[in-house]
């Protein structure tokens, strides 16, 4: 083997230091043509849809205060539930109703909106009407004035903060029709109607779904308000047969807004 020279070792020193350092410019190179990262958008810029607003009641000027019947003479009927209870049974019947085309009316009460604000949205989102069946489901007749109006503007206040809205309509609670007093106390709410019906299903005494169906079939007729609740298991089981008589008979379950408009 031959002897490595001074001359040599320098060379071979040079050459190494330049491959180095060649390497060292060539990763700066391409460090230098990567994009840089873009740094990801915070939840708070991405811009959210506004919500609409709930629609809000509307006035009739040829119908009474009190409306139990539709007199449009359409081939339509208004199936109406009263909002409170067990809210898996409520999604369940909402659903039932949708799988059959349906749109119903649920008026809610303030305190189980409080208890499930999610579903005043689910209710509108399914494209039914939602209104307002007092704050806590007293005797409102009963009531004196002050507390009356405390039991109206109360749910209203849930409705607005939850949707926007007062809600569509209002039923007073524990009672078919409401007293001169609590329907002009709901007129000064913003509801220039009080909802009534000319059929109630009885569903509330648990009798069975096929005696939830065979009374609603037998009082039910086009422009009908039908009176339902959630919070009851036969009446989700009734609600198939009740939508398929109505089919039988060429009426079409549809909201009160639509089966009044």
């Amino acid at each position: 083997m031959g002897r490595v020279t001074p001359t040599d070792r320098r060379g071979a020193l040079r050459t190494g230091a330049g491959l180095a350092l060649g390497g060292l410019l060539t990763a700066g190179c391409s460090a230098s043509r990567d994009p840089a990262p873009r740094p990801t958008p915070s939840p708070r810029s991405v811009p959210q849809p506004a919500r609409v607003p709930a629609p809000g009641p509307r006035g009739f000027a040829d119908l009474p205060v009190q409306i139990e019947h539709s007199p449009r003479g359409r081939r339509e009927v208004a199936l109406t539930f009263h909002g409170r209870g067990d809210p898996a049974l409520a999604r369940a019947l909402l659903a039932e109703a949708e799988r059959a085309g349906a749109r119903v009316t649920v008026l809610a009460v303030g305190t189980w909106l409080d208890e499930h604000p999610r579903l005043a949205r689910r209710v509108l989102d399914g494209g039914h009407d939602l209104g307002n069946h007092t704050l806590s489901h007293r005797n409102i007749n009963a009531l004196d004035e002050a507390a009356a109006y405390a039991e109206i503007t109360g749910c209203a206040d849930r409705l607005r903060g939850l949707t926007g809205g007062i809600g569509s309509w209002f039923r007073p609670s524990q009672a078919r029709r409401a007293s001169p007093l609590v329907a002009r106390l709901a007129r000064r709410a913003g509801y220039p109607h009080v909802l009534s019906y000319d059929v109630d299903s009885l569903d509330f005494t648990s009798p069975g779904a096929p005696a939830v169906t065979r009374k609603v079939a037998a009082e039910v007729r086009a422009g009908s308000v039908v009176s339902l609740h959630f919070g009851y298991a036969d009446t989700v089981a009734a609600l198939p047969a009740v939508l398929e008589e109505l089919h039988r008979r060429g009426l079409r379950a549809v909201t009160t807004t639509e089966l009044l408009t």
